[in-house]
């Protein structure tokens, strides 16, 4: 498969079932664009949106290399009830063919995101990407467009943040009816340490381990207010912060946590941020001369960014983070998600994004 291709509707083998009467059977049945349908959070909206009795049509990125990896093919199944278009929204072309230019959409839903974060791949993504999508659902007259963002861009100083916000402004001034919805830390982002510390290594802290906090949701739990705000009002026209249920969480409580489900007395290794400041250091000289190393410079200016700010409302007058302001959705907790993970029933796999 590459982008040059006609996109291809691929029908998934099951489709929805006819919609149980429900509280919500006077829901109206809108027809929804998602993209971003590949991504552990894309699934989950899809399933939501299908929950919801919405039709939904994904637009799926090829892989690179011309031919279906076994992800793609099992991509139908993973996706049951939905329509797969195949097409990179990165590339314009896509946007002209009949399967999006010619058929009408009431609402459109982005999970879509950079896969690492780089300059190139945020502004490529982030903001170009979105912004033809963008200009696609104005020429066929969409109602509806929902933009998964993030809570970080509320304090932008990296490239993918300021490629999102871009865009958060383009949409705003596009007379769509929006909903910019802006999460706090995912589940998966905050797995990585769990097999090293099942190995009996520490869990590793910036500075005391208290320097940040975040309220964390689960996909499940993000999706239906994803797939909420087409028919909820009060989210239209709104940029909306949402973390999960219970307190804030920093991340000396979540090793401690760990180490408790584990049985495993805690054990902590402390990593000055000074450290990380050295190594931004080097690889911004570096990459002054060696593009490849610029690229790591931004990988690790993102690394030390999630490591000293907190994944909650920033209040701005107060020159602060504030807890209570940060609203909670949903009933699934990271502890929960923990103690499931321990009895060996899975981690997310974090892939390329493995960095956040």
């Amino acid at each position: 498969m590459t982008t040059e291709q006609p996109i291809r509707p691929v029908l998934s083998p099951n489709p929805p079932a006819p919609l149980a009467a429900s509280p919500s059977e006077s829901r109206p049945r809108l027809r929804v664009l998602l993209l971003g349908a590949t991504g552990t959070i894309g699934m989950a909206t899809a399933r939501a949106l299908l929950k919801n009795g919405h039709e939904v049509v994904c637009l799926v990125r090829p892989r690179q290399g011309g031919r279906p990896t076994p992800a793609d093919m099992a991509l139908p199944e993973r996706l049951s009830g939905a329509t797969l278009l195949w097409g990179s929204a990165d590339d314009e072309r896509v946007w002209l063919q009949p399967g999006l230019a010619q058929t009408p959409f009431d609402a459109v839903v982005s999970c879509m995101a950079s896969r690492m974060g780089s300059p190139q791949d945020a502004w490529k993504v982030d903001h170009q990407a979105h912004l033809w999508a963008l200009k696609a659902a104005q020429t066929a007259g969409v109602k509806h467009f929902v933009q998964l963002s993030a809570i970080c861009v509320q304090k932008p100083l990296l490239a993918f943040q300021h490629a999102k916000l871009a865009f958060e402004k383009a949409l705003i001034e596009s007379g769509i009816t929006y909903s910019i919805v802006r999460p706090t830390a995912f589940f998966k982002s905050l797995s990585g340490q769990l097999e090293r510390v099942k190995k009996g290594k520490p869990f590793l802290i910036f500075g005391d381990g208290q320097l940040t906090a975040c309220k964390p949701i689960s996909d499940d739990d993000l999706a239906n207010f994803l797939a909420g705000c087409l028919d909820n009002a009060s989210r239209h026209n709104q940029i909306l912060p949402i973390g999960g249920p219970g307190p804030a969480i920093t991340p000396l409580a979540q090793g401690e946590h760990l180490f408790a489900l584990l049985g495993m007395p805690p054990r902590f290794k402390r990593v000055p941020v000074g450290l990380l400041d050295l190594i931004v250091g080097v690889l911004r000289v570096l990459g002054k001369l060696i593009p490849a190393a610029a690229n790591k410079a931004e990988l690790a200016r993102i690394g030390r960014y999630y490591a000293t700010e907190s994944m909650l409302v920033w209040d701005a007058q107060a020159q602060r983070y504030d807890e209570q302001a940060t609203p909670s959705h949903g009933s699934q907790t990271l502890f929960d998600a923990y103690a499931r993970w321990v009895k060996g029933e899975g981690a997310p796999d974090r892939g390329e994004h493995a960095v956040f």
